[in-house]
């Protein structure tokens, strides 16, 4: 069976679904594996360095989707501009399309892969259980994201993270406000952290306030109860009266911090807006925002999607794709993330996909026709 990865053509990805490291492994568990000419190198990853590894070099990527049975993406299939055609018609009925979709988003791509008889497995649907752990793509990119966050924002900041005492007088720490205590905010918090400044999270999950008070933050509490996660770990939805009541605490916590990360997502929901443009004009001069949610509608409320803007003294950020900023580490994660999945449900150079198994039956979102996703 041929293993086939194409290059991303999604404007701004630079990962890739495949690194020459994981090759020998797809290799030896019995596929051939071909990649499209030049799609790792905006991740760091030559040619020579797949050959190298056994993967053949293809130049037609009408013959590398047109002979794939499984194909490795990052992003969601989309027009191909060049070719005048989408990815999904360029895919033989029958194969097998595995990618980062985003599926409780972008609901129309489950549904094209059925009618096209495209089996299709999304990796933000793997559930989130100690058996899928290695192949839970969501928080292995959402690390990176985390960290990139920090970066970004402490770049566009005016001042230095740590407390520094000098002879010219003291300076005193940074001070971010996190909002998403996920695998995101988690990693966010420690980068700062690091970095030396005072960090404080908010969250509407009580039960992860042991989790940010171990990594040195200060957990913003909104009175709630427990019932705020779901079973798979994720926030839930929040209600109105709800929302309300965090921004009014936070609010004074927003308005007195140099950096606001907000990371708060639900799954197939619009990002709840957390940072109104009223807390915006109440913020320091010359504070920063990051909105990680802009993709799919944006914690702040005048967040504008890919730009960097300047908005009542206060810059915003709303970068759509951090982990594509550190694409080497992120192709790697992703990468393996999709080899451990392969490997479950592999065997001997083929593979079954049994709607049984809890993560396959979870993650497939299209077969045999039929679009069996779950909103």
């Amino acid at each position: 069976m041929i293993i086939s990865i194409p290059k991303e053509i999604m404007s701004g990805e630079n990962r890739v679904a495949c690194v020459p490291d994981v090759v020998p492994k797809l290799i030896k568990a019995g596929f051939e594996v071909q990649i499209e000419k030049n799609a790792g190198l905006s991740a760091g990853f030559t040619d020579d360095q797949f050959v190298k590894a056994g993967a053949k070099i293809v130049d037609s990527v009408e013959q590398l989707f047109s002979s794939a049975d499984i194909l490795l993406k990052v992003q969601r299939p989309i027009e191909n501009q060049t070719l005048h055609k989408h990815e999904l018609d360029l895919m033989k009925k029958g194969s097998l399309l595995i990618a980062l979709a985003y599926v409780r988003h972008y609901t129309d791509v489950s549904k094209q892969c059925a009618e096209k008889g495209i089996d299709f497995i999304s990796m933000d649907v793997i559930p989130r259980t100690t058996l899928a752990q290695k192949m839970d793509a969501l928080s292995s990119q959402a690390n990176l994201a985390g960290y990139k966050s920090v970066l970004l924002a402490a770049n566009e900041l005016r001042k230095i993270f740590p407390m520094l005492m000098t002879a010219a007088g003291t300076i005193k720490p940074a001070k971010v406000v996190i909002m998403g205590a996920g695998v995101a905010g988690l990693q966010a918090l420690g980068t700062a952290k690091r970095l030396g400044a005072v960090v404080e999270v908010s969250d509407v999950r009580p039960a992860v306030k042991e989790e940010v008070q171990s990594l040195g933050g200060k957990f913003i509490e909104v009175e709630t109860d427990a019932s705020m996660q779901d079973a798979g770990g994720y926030a839930k939805e929040a209600s109105e009266e709800f929302l309300k009541k965090q921004k009014a605490v936070i609010f004074k916590h927003v308005t007195e911090a140099d950096i606001v990360i907000t990371t708060a997502l639900v799954p197939g929901r619009k990002a709840p807006v957390l940072v109104p443009e009223e807390m915006v004009k109440n913020m320091k001069p010359g504070s920063v925002v990051l909105d990680m949610a802009v993709e799919f509608g944006g914690n702040c409320e005048i967040s504008e999607m890919n730009k960097t803007i300047i908005k009542h003294n206060v810059t915003i950020i709303g970068e759509a794709n951090l982990p594509s900023l550190v694409a080497t580490n992120a192709s790697e994660m992703y990468s393996k993330n999709l080899l451990a999945l392969l490997l479950h449900m592999c065997r001997d150079g083929s593979y079954k996909l049994d709607e049984k198994d809890e993560i396959v039956g979870a993650a497939l979102v299209a077969y045999q026709g039929n679009n069996r996703l779950k909103v």
